[in-house]
């Protein structure tokens, strides 16, 4: 079954299993041919993958970056229990952890979406590990009204019916508008999720509560926070006052929507970089 373009890595990008405290977990690492001015680590988003990542990692080498873009447990290529404690946030941070600590301390933290969140709750555990944070159209609290009624139905299909029956209904109403290619990579990476990954992760998003001002308080970490013009987990308008309320850098990525990564991806690595560099520029 090949992949198309925007999922498939180069040939320079090593695929491979990242060995941890907390576990194996599927990474694609994305490394400089010269110089390594810091390592990135990537959160994909609810029903997402490291793969999403794949647009950008040529303009991060570019700029003297390592990304690792990371399946987290339960997610595609690295396999979960069938326990709900094992996909509690709480969880999920305790495994970010473990995997800055297996790449080696200070990383760069970016979460997309679902995956913001998860990134949120390891700074607050301990910031120690992370250079910066940014936030990727990840929102302040609970998703909106709309996408907490689609999880709800997701999470009554799931219950009853296999993952191949999900994705055929799913396919029903919402045709694939995508390449076969495409197609073909989507329904590999549907099937191989854990099923109880996505229900407990989905409620996660229904209910997260407001951290905000938590996060405001662990200084002098820089944050950024990113999304596109539009976007249908969150209002926009929420991102705007997040980053005021944390001080952070606001980039708002034109022409893009939910995920900048894969709808602008030159613009979307730019910022990134740009805010990365900053960093290093002032003595961190």
């Amino acid at each position: 079954m090949s992949r198309p373009s925007s999922f498939t890595p180069p040939s320079w990008v090593q695929a491979r299993t990242l060995t941890t405290s907390r576990g194996p977990f599927a990474v694609l690492d994305a490394r400089p041919a010269g110089e390594v001015r810091g390592t990135v680590l990537l959160l994909p988003g609810y029903t997402g993958s490291k793969d999403e990542f794949v647009p950008l990692f040529g303009a991060m080498a570019e700029a003297g970056y390592r990304a690792v873009a990371v399946d987290g447990r339960g997610q595609f290529e690295t396999e979960g229990p069938d326990t709900e404690e094992a996909y509690a946030q709480s969880a999920l941070a305790a495994d970010v952890l473990a995997q800055t600590e297996a790449l080696g301390a200070p990383v760069h933290l970016l979460g997309h979406s679902m995956g913001g969140q998860v990134a949120r709750a390891a700074v607050l555990l301990d910031p120690r590990p992370f250079s910066t944070l940014t936030l990727m159209s990840s929102g302040p609290a609970e998703c909106n009204a709309d996408q907490q009624e689609r999880v709800k139905l997701l999470e009554s299909a799931l219950m009853t019916m296999s993952m191949e029956q999900v994705w055929n209904a799913i396919r029903v109403l919402e045709p694939l508008t995508e390449t076969e290619e495409d197609g073909a990579f989507l329904r590999e990476r549907w099937l191989r999720n854990n099923p109880l990954q996505l229900v407990v992760t989905g409620r996660q998003l229904g209910v997260e509560p407001d951290r905000v001002d938590e996060l405001a308080a662990v200084e002098p970490m820089p944050k950024h926070v990113l999304s596109g013009d539009s976007d249908d987990k969150w209002p926009v308008s929420q991102f705007d006052s997040m980053a005021e309320r944390l001080g952070a850098r606001r980039t708002v990525i034109r022409g893009a929507a939910h995920s900048p990564n894969r709808d602008r991806p030159v613009e979307t690595a730019e910022a990134l970089t740009d805010f990365w560099d900053g960093h290093h520029r002032n003595g961190a």
